[in-house]
């Protein structure tokens, strides 16, 4: 394909960029810092400097871009924007995955290259520890006065070999005791995230040849939602990247880190540019929210930071009425009834799609979904729990999964001849994962009618099969098989292992045994399993990079809120991101019985979000 000039080279799929973006997107012999506020278009940015790239030829084949988030939906909404953007044999050269997925990559392919004292079995499993844990490890190894998060973040800190760690002996002792307890004590050989990335970096650094290998690959590496990083992942980055044969660009915004409580750095962009010398820019636009929620965030922001410019709102305002409020109420059932109850009128009135409204909790949202689930249902609106888990896989991941978007595209298509969308995903997926390129006429005839094969396959099995979820492993595992297993699995790293490719086919038979049992038809099934036209309940941390028409926050109390303090910078930077997540309306409830007031906050808000009785909003 003939590549385009980069003085000729226009933005795809959107009108223009802004001038600060246009500056961060055309520096590609420098590495970038940039800083890009709630709304920036963060990822579109990095979409369209990974498209200018490859279309230009500034990132040549065969070397490649490598894009790491921190959420896998964030992940597949860049590589699907890129797809989107660039010919298969370009968007090919483009990976987009989690730090979590990339370490583990690097784990399962040079396993063995790790030095012995250290290399575990390739029948490892992940893990998560609790505090619970961590103190019951410190009381068997006679350290019952060592707080757990210390060892925690010690384990994620300390580099390895422990041996020639500068450390004191009694933490080193401890040290060992734990990862020596990981490997021999429990069924399997246990691995958190953290000690994956100590795992990976000891390889790297100790192995030259798989080092340059890397570097060689790829030619630039996005670094998304860099607030975020944690000890250990600055470490891997410093040792794969640091030696500037790799051009970095780092995105984020300090007004949205949120994620202290696991390790994030303190001060990860002071110590990015200290290490790259990198070229700093702040993106000013917010192509999320109109101006008048544009200007309540920007207070919040200048709590957060007093230097903040106000950004220049790109959204149109769409409503009428309040666009944010503090919505009162004396108790529960009146909170819950009164929140249904608006939900279903502004759904029944076509101002939103179901949707484009999510409920956000700060904490125990299973308990809100069992308060809230059944008053919706009785008003005709169906709630979609995306914090939950089904299987071993939280419901969130899953659908961000590369087998889910297959396998259910080729569900479409089973049950609609005529889906273009279907058909588009499932060629584009499909080729993908058998490398057919799109210059390949006798490749991309193939792939056609291998397309064609399997979907009338599937047409037929759901023709003779009844709407039971007793029959859906069985139709799931014919699909897999039609594609072919050894091939979805070799196109996609993190289906390597055994476990891990199991534990995705296991969460998609789960949550499709649930659509089914729920539904009347397999297209009714199929869209309660994407969530159509569901309204979305999660975390905070869960909606990060997400938007909605409209958000709800259920619970602003003391209560639910306790920890959030004039001076806890956390927890504010937390509310800023709920609140930011907002394209039109965002509101908050309040109860009496569930906690009382938080009034520095109330009063850092003002009046543009004022306190009403949600009958009159």
């Amino acid at each position: 394909m003939a590549l385009i000039r980069p003085a000729d080279w226009r933005p795809q799929g959107v009108a223009d960029l802004e001038p600060r973006a246009w500056e961060a997107l055309h520096e590609t012999t420098l590495n970038v810092c940039v800083t890009a506020g709630a709304g920036a278009g963060k990822t579109e940015f990095l979409a369209q400097k990974a498209t200018y790239l490859l279309q230009t030829g500034i990132c040549p084949r065969p070397r490649r871009i490598l894009a790491i988030s921190f959420k896998r939906d964030a992940a597949r909404n860049l590589a699907e924007r890129v797809a989107a953007r660039c010919p298969p044999e370009q968007a090919r050269r483009f990976s987009s995955m989690t730090f979590d997925a990339f370490t583990k990559h690097l784990l399962d392919q040079f396993r063995d290259a790790i030095p012995e004292a250290y290399r575990p079995p390739s029948d490892y499993e992940i893990t998560f520890v609790t505090d619970d844990q961590v103190r019951a490890f410190l009381r068997r190894a006679g350290a019952p006065n060592v707080a757990a998060d210390a060892l925690t973040k010690a384990i994620a800190r300390v580099p390895l070999p422990l041996e020639d760690a500068d450390i004191k002996p009694r933490t080193r002792e401890i040290l060992q005791g734990f990862w020596h307890e990981m490997y021999e004590r429990y069924h399997a050989c246990l691995l958190t995230f953290p000690m994956i990335n100590r795992l990976v970096e000891l390889m790297l650094r100790t192995n030259p040849k798989i080092l340059q290998a890397l570097r060689s690959t790829y030619a630039f590496v996005f670094l998304d939602e860099f607030q975020d990083t944690t000890y250990p992942q600055f470490d891997l980055v410093k040792t794969a990247f640091g030696a500037g044969s790799t051009a970095l660009t780092a995105v984020g915004d300090d007004k949205q880190k949120i994620m202290g409580w696991a390790g994030a750095m303190k001060n990860a962009f002071a110590e990015f540019n200290a290490l790259t010398h990198a070229r700093s820019i702040d993106l000013l636009c917010n192509w999320r929210s109109h101006a008048d929620l544009v200007e309540i965030q920007h207070q919040i922001a200048r709590r957060i930071d007093p230097e903040v410019e106000l950004p220049e709102a790109k959204q149109d305002r769409l409503v009428d009425g309040d666009i944010a409020a503090i919505w009162e109420f004396k108790n529960r059932d009146e909170e819950i009834t009164a929140l249904a109850g608006w939900i279903a009128r502004e759904i029944g009135s076509g101002r939103v799609a179901p949707h484009n409204i999510a409920v956000l909790a700060r904490k125990r949202v299973d308990r809100v979904e069992s308060e809230l689930e059944p008053a919706l249902a009785a008003v005709g609106v169906t709630l979609r729990n995306l914090a939950r888990n089904v299987g071993a896989i939280a419901l969130q991941d899953l659908l961000a999964e590369d087998l889910t978007t297959l396998l259910i595209a080729f569900l479409r298509l089973g049950v609609s001849r005529r889906n273009a969308a279907a058909w588009t995903c499932a060629h584009d997926e499909m080729g993908r994962v058998l490398a057919v390129m799109e210059d390949d006429p006798a490749g991309q005839r193939q792939l056609a009618d291998q397309l064609s094969t399997i979907a009338r396959h599937v047409r037929k099995t759901l023709q003779t099969l009844s709407l039971d979820a007793g029959e859906v492993r069985g139709l799931v595992l014919s699909l897999i098989e039609a594609i072919g297993e050894n091939a979805l699995r070799s196109a996609t790293p993190a289906y390597y292992r055994d476990a891990d490719f199991a534990r995705v086919v296991d969460g998609f038979v789960v949550l499709l045994e649930e659509s089914i049992d729920a539904s009347h038809s397999w297209s009714e099934a199929l869209d309660r399993f994407e969530g159509l036209n569901q309204v979305a309940l999660m975390t905070i941390h869960k909606s990060k990079g997400l938007e909605f028409h409209t958000m709800i926050f259920f619970g602003l109390d003391s209560r639910s809120w306790g920890s959030l303090q004039p001076d806890a910078d956390e927890e504010l930077n937390a509310f800023f991101v709920a609140f930011t997540r907002a394209a039109q309306r965002a509101f908050f409830t309040c109860c009496e019985a569930r906690g009382g007031r938080i009034d520095w906050l109330e009063e850092l808000l003002g009046d543009r979000v004022p306190r009403v009785s949600l009958q009159s909003a």
